[in-house]
Formats: structure tokens, sequence, C-alpha cells
């Protein structure tokens, strides 16, 4: 029986009736029901699984999954918590990787049921895979580079962590903790759930959705604060960019959460006006610093530091130390190896840079390999830069870079469609060094799992961010000049309200047909503009063929939609006999205008913009819209269909822009493109949205 289980016995025995656990749907058990429900349950779930062989859990917050999980733990049975951002080819390299037969995706649960638990699963045939003795936990992280590694951890390391957490900070905020992290962040599973089992608190498991995280990486904060505030919360555990954001919206709108007594910070350094900022509004913010490889936390602040900004020191279970170039080394526990490699003995080399003061409190200086050698030889943690960008209230996201050259460059991600970035970047600037300063700036669509820009702890992949946006250059293919200088118009696009809450289904039923109808008084124009188009450029046959194809494919779609609103439970006659909204049809006009006054190569831009949305969006917002609106699949043709087909139309797009030499061309289809994506933020913005806390 491992320290949880025995402390959850401890709790039932000393108060049985106080709550354990509870979920959004009104489920929850007393201390005496829990432990009386993992006694009675072991034996049908342990039935159900070979106990050699890793199970996956790809489920929400809930009661249900909380008692899942205490089992498996118990039992010794390995998990591996695949997180829901997790695309369907990563679920399957993470279920290969690590030979796991079993994927369990739904779980409910009877109290008054013998067997409570019901699984739904689904089971592949896999070949096994060596596992270090006493693996509990597979944890799959690739850090900000590189392939996913399974690192494996045992249920009495991870518990040791746990009891460590609740003996540093003590027992008092053993209250009601709220899970914001994704399922599968280990940091959560650890420091939150099991330490809220060991320390007899309240685990309020509500679902992302409930919590305003439907996107983890888009966050809802406004509802984020009113549900912490309306279910009396008393502890969080937060990435850097969930505190900014809560802080944002804090200070917007005067609200306060007196009952918080723990804030809990990781994963990536904390710039010292953002902690300001956050005490100012009464939020007790720790920060802290921990490894998968040491099962999560290894240090933690008090909250009495004399001076703000440190991670604090060691929880008591690692001996923190610094090698002669400043880097981290860890010792004591450490995980048990990863899959099929079982570590080998000695210090863990953390790749971080850090001090240490005469507090004995470990600053995190920033990733031995992220460091930026300017051609001056000015040495430059980006993080430090970072910190400070994204401390400022119009800045979500930063990447800085410069190795090499004179100058630093950033990537920006603003936070609202209108952040005054340039005045941002200004305020930043003014209180660096000359050498740290930022020359030039680029805006940039968000940094997520989900497009590979981002760890699941929120840590940015900078290699594959480089790669995404490279240096603009004369020499670079028309289509990749063409994404590079439209990358401000389609970023400032995409951090639209509207757009926000159809991508993760917080709109209603009338919200999408309103939002269809508009599809409609701009998709029945998408051939005639062709037409017009193909009439202007008969001197580029290439253009020419192209239309011709893209006219046979795009023929009919508007019918798609109008049977959309059918099974959406609209009127499509309404629907068709009505006119435009006047932004829709400023779009429209604006694409006539352009093909018979302009230049008509500049109807690329159009198709630009319009592809590449439903590719990047379509097909993800219609799952998110069907599953929160239980809407039958009849109602979303169009935008799944359109979403699949525009993947192979990218494709030839992409060819079709790198045969185009004429200046004038590319230049027509540069302008053209930024006006449709102002144009058609300005159609989504349009649309008012029955719930008004999602526009907000």
């Amino acid at each position: 029986m491992n320290s949880i289980r025995s402390r959850i016995d401890y709790h039932a025995t000393a108060r049985g009736d106080a709550l354990a656990l509870v979920d959004c749907s009104g489920m929850s058990l007393t201390w005496s029901a829990l432990a009386g429900l993992l006694e009675t349950s072991i034996p049908a779930i342990v039935a159900q699984f070979d106990q050699s062989r890793p199970v996956a859990l790809r489920a929400d917050y809930s009661v249900a999954r909380c008692l899942l999980e205490l089992i498996l733990l118990d039992r010794g049975i390995p998990v591996i918590a695949i997180p829901a951002f997790f695309t369907d080819a990563q679920v399957e390299q993470t279920l290969e990787a690590a030979g796991c037969p079993v994927l369990v995706t739904q779980i409910g649960i009877d109290p008054q049921d013998p067997h409570p638990l019901r699984l739904v699963t689904h089971c592949s045939v896999r070949d096994r895979v060596a596992l270090p003795e006493g693996t509990a936990i597979i944890s799959f992280t690739s850090g900000s580079t590189g392939s996913a590694k399974g690192i494996c951890l045992s249920a009495d390391h991870v518990s040791a962590v746990a009891a460590s957490v609740v003996s540093y900070l003590g027992t008092e905020h053993a209250g009601r903790h709220l899970p914001l992290l994704p399922p599968g962040i280990l940091l959560e599973s650890v420091a939150g759930f099991y330490a809220t089992m060991i320390a007899g608190g309240s685990y309020v498991a509500h679902s992302q959705l409930a919590v305003g995280l439907a996107n983890p990486f888009r966050p809802d904060f406004a509802h984020m604060i009113a549900t912490i505030d309306a279910h009396a919360i008393t502890s969080l555990i937060l990435v850097p960019e969930y505190l900014a954001g809560l802080v944002r919206t804090l200070e917007a709108s005067g609200q306060r959460l007196p009952r918080l007594t723990l804030v809990a910070v990781g994963g990536a350094r904390i710039d010292p006006s953002l902690l300001a900022r956050a005490a100012r509004l009464g939020l007790p913010v720790r920060q802290g610093y921990g490894m998968t490889e040491c099962g999560s936390v290894v240090a933690l602040e008090r909250g009495d530091e004399a001076v703000r900004g440190s991670v604090g020191t060691s929880i008591g279970l690692n001996t923190i130390e610094l090698a002669p170039d400043g880097e981290i080394v860890i010792t004591g526990p450490m995980y048990l190896g990863t899959i099929g490699a079982p570590r080998t003995s000695g210090p863990l080399s953390t790749g971080d840079i850090g001090r240490i003061d005469e507090a004995a409190c470990l600053w995190i200086e920033g990733r031995k390999s992220n460091l930026i050698i300017t051609s001056f030889g000015r040495n430059i943690s980006p993080e430090w830069i970072e910190g400070s960008l994204t401390a400022q209230p119009a800045i979500l996201q930063a990447m800085v870079r410069g190795d090499g050259r004179s100058e630093l460059d950033a990537l920006l991600v603003p936070a609202t469609p209108d952040a005054d970035i340039a005045f941002a970047v200004a305020e930043v600037n003014a209180a660096l060094p000359a050498y740290a300063r930022i020359a030039r700036w680029h805006i940039v669509p968000p940094f997520t799992p989900t497009n590979g820009l981002l760890t699941g702890n929120g840590r940015l992949k900078r290699a594959a961010i480089a790669k995404t946006y490279p240096e603009t250059s004369a020499t670079m293919p028309f289509f990749d000049r063409l994404v590079s200088e439209t990358r401000e118009a389609q970023a400032r696009f995409a951090m639209v309200p509207q757009l926000q809450a159809g991508l993760t289904g917080r709109i209603s039923r009338s919200d999408y047909i309103a939002y269809l109808s508009q599809a409609y008084h701009h998709v029945r124009h998408t051939v005639p503009l062709m037409q017009e188009a193909r009439a202007r450029l008969q001197d580029r046959p290439v253009l020419v063929r192209a239309l011709d194809e893209y006219i046979e494919e795009e023929t009919g779609h508007e019918h798609w939609i109008l049977e959309d609103i059918d099974a959406a439970g609209g009127d499509s006659a309404v629907v068709a006999a009505s006119a435009p909204d006047a932004t829709t049809a400023a779009m429209v006009d604006h694409a006539y205008r352009t093909i018979r006054e302009g230049n008509p190569a500049a109807f690329f831009g159009m198709v630009y913009v319009l592809e590449g949305t439903s590719i990047a969006m379509a097909s993800s917002g219609a799952d998110a819209v069907r599953q929160a609106l239980n809407l039958p699949a009849e109602a979303f043709h169009y935008l799944t269909s359109h979403g699949a087909l525009d993947q192979d139309h990218m494709v030839f797009f992409e060819n079709l822009m790198n045969r185009i030499d004429d200046p004038a061309d590319q230049a027509a289809i540069v302008a053209m493109a930024n006006d449709i994506f102002a144009l058609f933020g300005a159609l989504f913005a349009g649309i008012a949205l029955e719930d008004t806390h999602v526009a907000a």
C-alpha cells in the first residue's frame, strides 16, 4: 500500500464525512466513501488489465478519473496520462512507443454499484516494450526540442514528492484545490492531486470546459476567475501564461480572489514585474522549479523571502548544486529510466542555468542551450527578455532570437486583437541595457502544442518556431514570403474573440447558424469572383488553368452551407433570401472591386486566407462546436469537408505561388491577403454572440 492510499484511509477514519473529491457534474465523494470505493473497485478494475502492461488515460478531470488513477497507482499498473491536445498521430506514437495495448477515453461512476467504474476502452495489439522495474507512471516529455521520451517513475517516488510538497508548505493550505493545467501534466498530478490526497483537502475535479479551458492554450480568464470564486477555491497550480492572464483580467475587472492561500507557478521564468502586479492584487504566488526526471517539484518559494523572483529552496527531497558553468545539477531520488533504458546512476544535469544566493534560494537564469551570443560577444538569456515582454498586458507570448547577430528580434503573440504591441516593446526596451533591446519584432499567431510550437507544460519549442518563422529574405520562395508578410494580419485575425469562442465550442446553436448565414453570403460569390478574375488573366495561362481547377472544385459549396443550416435547426430559405451583414458585404465588395479595378492576380490573396483558415481552424472548430451543442454530423458538411479539401488545395496553392515571379503580382497578392484577413476578422467580430462573457 503506497503512502497516498494510507493517507486516504487515515482521513477516512479521522474525518470520514469531509469532502475528498467533487466534480462539475455534481458527483462527490467523502473520505469514507472514497476509501470504501477504492477497496471494492480494485478487483474489478485489476481484472480488466494486464498488470504488467501500461494503461493510457485520455479523459477529462472528474471524480471517476481520480478514482481510476488512485486504483492504478495503488496496484502498480503503469499509467500514461495523454493530454487531450495531443493529435491522433501523437497518441498513436505514444502508445506504440510504450507498447500500450489499452487507451481509456471515458470513465463513468455509480457509487451505489458494487463495481462503480464504467470504462470506455480502445484496445489494440502492440508488441511488449521493456519498462524499468517498478514503473507506475510514464510521462512523455520532449522538452523544447527533439522527439518525445517516456520518463518512467515509481509510485514511491511520486508519493514522496507529493508528501514533501505537503511537508514543505504545511497542511494549512489543504483547502479546495482546482486543477487548471491540462489532464496529463505531471506537475498537477503530483503537486495538485496527490498532495491534496495526502494533506486531506478537497480536490475540485472540474472539466476543462467548466473552468474556461475548452482550449487550454486560449483560456477564458473571466470564466476561470468566476469559477475560482464561485467554488471557494483556495489553491491553484499555474504556468506563467495563466498567471499573466489572471493578473490582466483581475486588473481590468477590479475583481479579487481573497480565498486563495496558494498559487504555485512553474514551467518557465516569471518576470519580477508580473510577480509585483500579482502581489498588488493579493495573489499568494510562489514560484517553483522542477523536472519530470525528479517526479516534478524540486524547489519552491516559502513565501517569506526578502527578495522575490527566485524559485525558493529544495523541498527537502533533492540536493541542488551548480556546475562551474552555472548549470543546475540535482542529486537525490530520480526517475527509473526511460522506456527500454534503465537510468544510470549519478546526478542529473538539468540543462538550466542558475545561481544560488546567500539565502540558499535558487534563481533560474535560462536554458544553457538557449543562450544567445551576439556578434558583439554579449551573452543573453532569451528567457530574461521574454519574461519582460510577456509581463506587458499587451503581449501573450514571446520568443527572442538573435544568436550571432548584432541585434535581437522577437516573435510576439498579442493578448488581444487591438493590443498596442509597439508601446509594449518600447516600455520593455526602456528598461533594458542597449545590447539586450529588441530591434525588430513580428506579430505571429499563438504558439500551441497543437501547431507543434509549444510543449504541454507551456515551454517554447524554439527550433520548431525558428523553422516556422524564418527571417524574411528577398531570396525566399514567394509562398514563404507571403506567409511572412501577412503574419501580423493573420495573428490579429486569430485573436478575434468570436473566432476563438467558435474554435473552443463556446457558442450557442443560434451563434453557429449566424456564422453559417454569413458564410453562405460570401461563399456564394466564390465562383463568380473566380470567373471575373479568370476573364482578366487571359495573358497568364498558368493562373487561368489554376482557376479552372478551383472553379470546378468550388462550384456548389454554398448549397452545403444551406444544408448545414437546416441540419442545425435553422431555416435555409430564410437565409438564402436575406441580405448579408455589412461586414460580409464589405469583404465581398472589396474582392470584386480589386479584381475589376486593380490587379486581378490579387484574388489569390483571398484564396490564401480562406483556404489557409479552413485548414488551421475549420475542422477543429467543427469538432468543438458539434460536441458542445450535440448537433448531428450533417450540420458540419461545409466545415469538415472544406477543411479536408483545402489541405490538398494548399499544397497546390504553394506550388502555384512559387511560380509567380512578377513583382507586381506578388505585391498585389500580399496586399489582398492582408486586407482579407482584416475584413474576414471584422465579419466574425460582427456576429453578436448570445453568451456575452465569451466576447468580453
